[in-house]
């Protein structure tokens, strides 16, 4: 299932979503070059998250596996740095276009009850926990985390309490039929953190590249925690009042 549009307008522009978007697709371009080597492989070595580095296993300049038969080196820039960097690096075209799509989907709504400047702590906290939830259970890991998976799927948490009702349309991928089924919020969103929850489990860690399901069950649940305290109850009571959903 593939999200296309939801039915819940906004009351302002929402200019950090916007904003998210542009910084994540200018590193893309400016930093990682487009997915060319080699500047995506160094982009991933020097900004990504490695639990190994953050824990200590693993120092500057040691050799790191980014897939089949493919390593790099880990590059100086500060360990704990990479945490932050990480949401602002992806491993290919599929991977930025698919976050910023979930972004763009579900982040101007939690943005326009949030407000501007708490949606940004709250989107950088997310994805902070994200990867220390994945980082915290394979603490020895030499693969390379990135991507704004873990943050958005905060944003997804934040969506599930905030406007669990709204309608959100689907695209159903049946082999090779397509058919569009819209569903309330909290279904689709449930089921995916469902599919995090049973990848979690059913993946095998291996030493190559993957999906940090993990990083996506915890940045989800850390939004549907975070979003209680970063709520601005004065903007939800103006979308009532515009009976917007809330």
């Amino acid at each position: 299932m593939f999200p296309i549009k939801d039915e819940n307008p906004t009351l302002a522009p929402p200019v950090v979503t916007y904003g998210l978007i542009g910084a994540n697709v200018l590193a893309w371009v400016l930093i990682q070059g487009m997915g060319q080597s080699p500047a995506l492989e160094a982009s991933v070595c020097q900004f990504g998250v490695i639990p190994g580095r953050l824990f200590g296993s693993i120092l500057p300049g040691m050799s790191v596996p980014l897939g089949q038969d493919v390593v790099c080196r880990v590059g100086e820039f500060p360990a704990w740095g990479t945490v932050l960097s990480s949401m602002f690096m992806h491993g290919g075209w599929l991977h930025l276009i698919g976050n910023m799509w979930f972004l763009w989907i579900f982040g101007n709504n939690v943005e326009d009850s949030t407000g501007r400047f708490r949606f940004l702590v709250f989107y950088v906290l997310c994805g902070v926990l994200a990867a220390l939830a994945q980082g915290v259970t394979s603490p020895e890991s030499r693969i390379p985390m990135v991507g704004a998976s873990g943050a958005i799927s905060g944003v997804m948490g934040a969506y599930i309490v905030l406007y669990p009702r709204v309608r959100v349309h689907m695209l159903v991928f049946l082999g090779i039929f397509i058919t569009r089924i819209t569903v309330p919020a909290f279904w689709m969103l449930g089921y995916w953190f469902l599919l995090q929850i049973v990848s979690t489990f059913a993946v095998v860690e291996r030493e190559s590249g993957g999906v940090a399901f993990l990083a996506h069950a915890g940045g989800f649940v850390a939004g549907m925690v975070l979003v209680l305290l970063f709520r601005n109850r004065e903007l939800i009571a103006r979308r009532l009042a515009h009976r917007l959903p809330a």
